[in-house]
């Protein structure tokens, strides 16, 4: 048998030889033709099995787990094998995870069976997109000897994928995306924000009663497939400039460990691109439009009629910062949030912030689409103590007495309370820091009793019959002052 095998082998060799000679000779059409069938037999005699994992599958729009899984499977084995790496750092800098890089290969052993896994990465010319950018495609490459088919696809492909979702999920960490301006994709980084429920500057019950909502939601997958509703839910979060809205968006993520994907919609071209991005986000994440007031052109959009748009266009009537270029439309937006396409991917939040929730479009804020409508306010009391031990490290003082009746009566924002703990100098007494955020509180509430006084005169000045006396105005100034 071993005298068969090298003569079958030499004459292979030979064969080939000869073969390569003739090539020469052969017209085109000819070789064409036999070539055909070379790669026929050369098939039929290659004794390997070759199976390939895409990132991205040209059929499908959502990145492919089993490849993320592979990933993460073959870190360990790329460190001890392959020559040409690339290095990521996790665990907010704590260590470096090593990939094998492009043309790389590394072998595997199951259950006696010696297999190879490669890399590899193409770049494709892409027509589907406005954006008109090359296409980066990176796919995983399984080789193997034919013989062992049924154990490979039986066992050890769920091995690799139970392995590789177990090392993902213990070295975990929360990624910040965001979606380029050149081309419908995301680019991220580590999300290192500390914001935490503990230190946010909010109401005690309010603080419980999201976390109750959001712990309810990660459990309630079996829930919503018996209501027939898409595992998601909505978050609309309103309130004035500084009242801790984003802090609020990274608190939700650090809490519940979800992805974030600050959606841009300024740099998205058109419904179709916006579709693309959010098919190219995972489950388990949070799809977020800060500011959505001031993104695009959405605001009341079915109120006005042809003719005031017409109108708008012709002055440039428009707000900063909204692109002109863009086709993003409210009816695309509302599709993406709650349409078919929203169903895909399962375990999502959508996060909406607003100055201005007055000036949004009903259809995109009500229930079913928004489900949870949180309001941040002014600093409050219970908020301010939370932010005085963030800041000075203390629970109590002499002062809070004071701060605690000034914040009931006058609207300061916490980011403005928090400029006042913060310390100006190193070792800056907590006291000074107090005193300055009083004297603030004052003059704001001076400024609103003054503001009030004369509004006060010049409706005595048109209504004779309810004129104040000098006195009286005194008195007041006095205790505005006070």
């Amino acid at each position: 048998m071993k005298d068969m095998w090298t003569q079958l082998g030499s004459a292979l060799a030979s064969l080939f030889f000869v073969w390569t000679m003739l090539q020469r000779y052969f017209p085109p059409h000819l070789q064409l033709l036999i070539d055909r069938h070379f790669d026929k037999l050369a098939k039929y005699f290659d004794p390997n099995v070759q199976i390939t994992f895409h990132e991205f599958p040209s059929d499908r729009l959502q990145r492919n787990q089993a490849y993320t899984a592979i990933e993460h499977y073959l870190s360990s084995k790329s460190t001890e094998q392959a020559r040409r790496l690339r290095a990521d750092v996790v665990k907010n800098g704590q260590s470096i995870e090593l990939t094998m890089d492009e043309q790389e290969e590394v072998f595997d052993e199951f259950e006696g069976v010696r297999l190879y896994w490669s890399f590899r990465k193409l770049i494709i010319g892409s027509k589907e997109s406005s954006y008109n950018a090359n296409e980066e495609r990176r796919f995983y490459k399984l080789t193997f000897c034919k013989k062992y088919r049924e154990v490979i696809t039986g066992c050890y492909l769920k091995y690799v994928f139970d392995k590789g979702k177990a090392i993902e999920v213990g070295k975990k960490q929360v990624k910040l995306y965001t979606n380029a301006q050149h081309c419908p994709s995301w680019s991220h980084i580590v999300f290192e924000h500390p914001a935490s429920f503990e230190t946010l500057a909010m109401d005690p019950n309010k603080k419980k009663e999201i976390m109750e909502d959001l712990d309810t939601f990660r459990k309630s997958k079996d829930y919503y497939t018996r209501i027939g509703k898409a595992w998601k839910r909505g978050y609309l979060l309103y309130g004035p400039p500084g009242s801790g809205k984003s802090t609020l968006n990274a608190a939700i993520a650090n809490y519940m460990k979800y992805d974030i994907y600050d959606l841009e919609l300024t740099v998205v071209h058109s419904n179709t691109d916006l579709r693309k991005l959010l098919m190219h986000t995972s489950s388990q994440s949070i799809i977020a439009i800060e500011d959505i007031d001031c993104s695009l052109d959405l605001t009341g959009q079915r109120q006005n009629t042809r003719k005031e748009k017409d109108i708008a266009e012709v002055k440039g009537d428009q707000k900063d910062g909204i692109n002109k270029n863009s086709k993003v439309t409210l009816s695309g937006l509302l599709n993406f949030i709650d349409g078919i396409w929203s169903a895909s991917g399962g375990e999502r939040l959508v996060i909406f912030t607003t100055n201005y929730v007055e000036k949004l479009d009903q259809a995109l804020i009500r229930r079913g689409r928004m489900d949870k409508h949180i309001e941040l306010s002014y600093c409050h009391f219970e908020g301010f103590k939370v932010l005085a031990k963030n800041y000075m490290n203390i629970d109590s003082h002499p002062l809070f007495e004071t701060v605690g009746s000034l914040l009931g009566k006058t609207n300061m924002t916490p980011a403005d309370v928090t400029e006042h703990l913060m310390p100006k100098t190193m070792g800056e007494d907590v006291g000074i820091r107090l005193e300055s955020l009083i004297g603030d509180l004052r003059n704001k509430k001076a400024k609103v009793k003054t503001k009030g006084m004369g509004q006060g005169r010049s409706q005595t000045e048109k209504d004779p019959k309810g004129k104040k006396s000098s006195a009286k105005v005194d008195e007041g100034l006095k205790e505005a002052q006070d």
